[in-house]
């Protein structure tokens, strides 16, 4: 059975994103920094570490949270954060995400948004992203983010962004 947790419960426990016929959760772990969520765990995403050991997860599950934590243009905190991720994640494993689309209304209307997280913003998270490096603008991350979360899926819409992100060795 898999290994799953969930970011930023909050009241849902509803799998939103998965791999097709993978409805139900397996061994599901959740997490929130408010305890009238019930989560298994209680801890504030914006701070580190994480508690949880290294490659303790199958699959990651972060349903409209990440633009709740870090602040825009904080490159630091974007890859100190998707470096925890990438820790407790198991070589293979998945990390499912949404975020606010940049055509959303709530990308920026909810008083809670910090950052907002575009489609390239995840590029920086595959080491062969770096190839153009020098040959355009892109700016040289590898000195930081050792790891390699590369795009194995994706689906824009006018609400949200969807991703798929799998752990590939470097």
């Amino acid at each position: 059975m898999k290994r799953q947790l969930l970011l930023g419960c909050g009241n849902s426990r509803v799998k939103h994103l998965g791999l097709e016929g993978d409805a139900e959760w397996g061994d599901l772990v959740t997490l929130d920094v408010d305890l009238s969520c019930k989560p298994d765990v209680v801890h504030d995403l914006n701070y580190f570490p994480y508690p949880f050991s290294d490659a303790e997860f199958d699959e990651i599950f972060a349903f409209e949270v990440l633009e709740h934590v870090g602040t825009q243009g904080d490159w630091r905190f974007f890859f100190r954060q998707f470096s925890e991720l990438h820790r407790i994640l198991k070589d293979g494993g998945r990390i499912f995400l949404t975020v606010p689309s940049m055509q959303s209304m709530w990308l920026w209307g909810d008083p809670g948004h910090t950052r907002a997280l575009p489609e390239g913003a995840f590029h920086f998270l595959s080491q062969k992203h770096y190839a153009q490096v020098g040959s355009t603008s892109c700016t040289d991350y590898r000195s930081i983010w050792k790891g390699n979360l590369v795009i194995e899926g994706k689906q824009d819409t006018e609400a949200s962004l969807a991703l798929v992100l799998r752990k590939v060795p470097v």
